[in-house]
């Protein structure tokens, strides 16, 4: 089959609203974390969030543009704007018939519903919907927007698997490439579910973190008060394109794709399976993809959402794995700085393992206090501070309720 690589990323996370400063929050362990602004959350039991920050929309996209697209869309389209200049590609250069684009999303338009209906509610029932209510709020329309814009008509939808949406997602265009069905894709995900609907669902779980007297220091995976989840919103795009299309055309190569796996846990709604059985396959599942050894992994970006069944099961899994080789490795949770941003999770944490190979660093996970003792010591969670170190190769974990797991592989090119 056909070699992948990388040719241009793009981010707008809750600790930077581009790649470089994302970089810069990723490198320097900043908290993405505070009180929510968006609605009055007196009676929440969680109060805050990883909201994307000093962000004006109309400063990407036309006025008129903006008040006909959810948040969700708006982040992708910025993120895959930055992609797409990263990369250089231009329409008038390319065969657009064979560039795709793949956005997925968890949730999607969920802001645009909620008004909406609170509109119908307190309008005594009467039915002045907005015309662009479905527009905005199905899950695809991210992907249309941006091939509309650009004038890619290769292959176009979403995946949609909770929190690993956006792993799929890649996944699905790294095989559409490697098959020959399309040259170049622009693939990752996008998220906005900063809102009451969201946040009160997932408290009604008990998904979510409640320290509401220190936001910051909230999301702390792996450490023995993890108490949940905070959540996240923004996007993470790459430009994947067929290695010899890309020599061609002269594009920098940031890094190869070479391996990706998916599983189910075919075990519960939201818990993960507790030894890490879905967890364990998709990791092998990717390594064999990629016809990798566990040595030659240097970096596990994990899942890592702070949760107290999730994070052990994950370590859990990458013992059974990787055996000795884990204690050669670094691994942490990017979510400790960006939050949880669900379906675009997978994305932005392949945009920091991407980083990690052309900086040769780790990003730590911040926020450990105490150590878990279910956790093995020896295992370098590269806690509160960033490790210089070679990084030849890296792995990105996502997991979403319904047991739906994916893995990605990047290399050094």
């Amino acid at each position: 089959m056909r070699r992948v690589v990388i040719t241009g990323i793009g981010a707008l996370t809750p600790i930077g609203n581009n790649t470089q400063e994302y970089l810069e929050g990723l490198r320097n362990g900043v908290s993405g974390a505070g009180p929510i602004t968006r609605f009055d959350t007196t009676h929440f039991k969680t109060q805050f969030a990883c909201e994307v920050k000093n962000f004006n929309p109309e400063e990407f996209l036309d006025k008129k543009e903006v008040r006909k697209l959810d948040n969700f869309t708006i982040y992708a389209m910025v993120a895959a704007d930055e992609a797409i200049a990263h990369a250089g590609l231009d329409s008038e250069k390319l065969d657009c018939d064979r560039v795709g684009v793949i956005i997925s999303s968890g949730i999607g338009g969920m802001a645009t519903l909620e008004k909406e209906v609170e509109e119908f509610i307190t309008g005594n029932g009467i039915p002045r919907y907005n015309p662009f209510l479905i527009p905005k709020m199905i899950i695809d329309i991210a992907s249309g927007h941006v091939s509309m814009k650009y004038g890619f008509r290769g292959i176009n939808y979403s995946t949609v698997s909770a929190c690993a949406s956006s792993s799929h997602g890649i996944m699905v265009a790294f095989d559409s490439i490697r098959l020959g069905r399309n040259d170049v894709i622009i693939a990752g995900g996008a998220e906005a579910t900063i809102i009451k609907v969201a946040v009160g669902g997932f408290g009604a779980m008990k998904a979510l973190s409640t320290r509401n007297d220190d936001p910051a220091t909230a999301s702390r995976p792996f450490d023995l008060d993890r108490d949940g989840f905070v959540l996240g919103e923004g996007a993470g795009m790459l430009v994947l394109e067929e290695l010899e299309h890309a020599k061609r055309r002269g594009a920098n190569i940031i890094c190869e794709l070479v391996g990706a796996g998916a599983t189910a846990d075919a075990y519960h709604i939201t818990a993960p399976h507790p030894e890490g059985l879905g967890a364990a396959n998709v990791m092998k599942a990717a390594l064999a993809d990629a016809n990798m050894n566990a040595d030659e992994i240097d970096y596990i970006n994990v899942h890592g959402t702070s949760t107290p069944l999730g994070d052990v099961a994950e370590v859990r899994a990458i013992q059974k794995v990787f055996g000795d080789n884990i204690f050669k490795l670094n691994v942490s949770s990017t979510k400790s700085m960006t939050g949880h941003l669900l379906g675009a999770a997978g994305a932005i944490e392949a945009i920091a393992g991407i980083l990690a190979i052309q900086h040769q660093f780790i990003p730590p996970t911040i926020n450990h206090f105490t150590d878990d003792p279910e956790l093995d010591p020896r295992i370098n969670l590269t806690f509160n501070q960033p490790q210089e170190r070679e990084v030849r190769a890296i792995l990105s974990n996502t997991f979403g309720f319904g047991g739906h797991n994916g893995s990605l592989i990047f290399k050094k090119f």
